[in-house]
């Protein structure tokens, strides 16, 4: 099993001994033009976790070729690069120029305006490009995740990375809402229940690798995602408040699979999905 960080997550550059401490580091979604991202606010705060409207602020194609990725190499962390685009041709021009890297394709940010095609479609274009290991990042709004899985792996995809933000509004003391564009990313701990329900479902529709990720807070959470069907967890909001998670969250996780009477954690692989009654009709 891979520790990842959730893309958007983690500054590698500005923390790199908490990148250091993951088993590879996924970037911050690139897209082929600069973006300022959305107008502030941006990030508020929930009960159970926060919202975020960033928008796919980045550098751009180029300059992340140029300058952020050598010094992102220069870390000796496997790494990992977010993709994004709004048309399917420009993810593919941006698969095109990477190398000796895993792509993870992000097919369901929130914040922007998603491309015409289908994740599918994105997937087969990319594809036909790049020989890198190919992930999909996932939306957690599809109704059948299995058949969504299935038309991806179909397309071509190495594995899947489950899930990406809910939408959410959260509203202040005047009652408007707190981000200036209203809707954002909800993250954090009341997200797990939808990351768990959204890996049990790819995994009985797929043999590929899965990223599971969405509300892991501690090793128990971990353990939760990976007997759901995750081959490799990824940790997100956590990061924010605690940069020493990875390293808690890998102590975690052995003490509760102990806990749960497996000898290491990837013993329960699968479990949940073999608990699961079939349907009665």
């Amino acid at each position: 099993m891979l520790l990842l960080n959730a893309s958007g997550c983690l500054d590698a550059l500005t923390a790199p001994d908490v990148a250091a401490s993951l088993d590879a580091f996924v970037t911050k979604t690139v897209t082929p033009e600069p973006r300022k991202g959305n107008t502030p606010v941006r990030i508020a705060e929930t009960e159970f976790g926060m919202l975020n409207a960033i928008g796919l602020a980045n550098p751009g194609r180029d300059v992340f070729l140029a300058e952020t990725l050598p010094q992102l190499r220069a870390l000796n962390v496997p790494l990992w690069v977010s993709v994004g685009g709004f048309a399917a041709h420009e993810y593919a021009e941006t698969c095109a120029q990477l190398h000796d890297v895993t792509i993870e394709l992000n097919l369901s940010c929130p914040n922007v305006d998603e491309a015409p095609e289908s994740a599918a479609e994105i997937v087969a274009a990319c594809r036909e490009v790049t020989a890198n290991p190919l992930y999909a990042k996932v939306s957690p709004h599809s109704w059948d995740m299995g058949e969504t899985v299935r038309a991806i792996e179909a397309a071509g995809a190495d594995g899947v990375s489950l899930v990406n933000t809910l939408r959410g509004v959260a509203l202040d003391a005047r009652l408007h809402p707190k981000l200036a564009r209203g809707t954002g990313g909800y993250s954090g701990p009341a997200l797990k229940p939808v990351a768990l329900a959204a890996v049990l479902a790819a995994r009985r529709a797929t043999g590929l690798p899965i990223v599971g990720m969405g509300g892991v807070c501690n090793g128990r959470d971990a353990l939760e995602l990976i007997a759901c069907g995750a081959t490799h967890v990824a940790l997100g909001t956590v990061l924010f408040a605690d940069p020493d998670a990875p390293a808690r969250v890998r102590e975690e996780l052995d003490a509760e699979a102990t806990r749960a009477g497996f000898d290491r954690p990837a013993d329960a692989f699968g479990v949940a999905v073999d608990g699961v009654a079939p349907l009665a009709n």
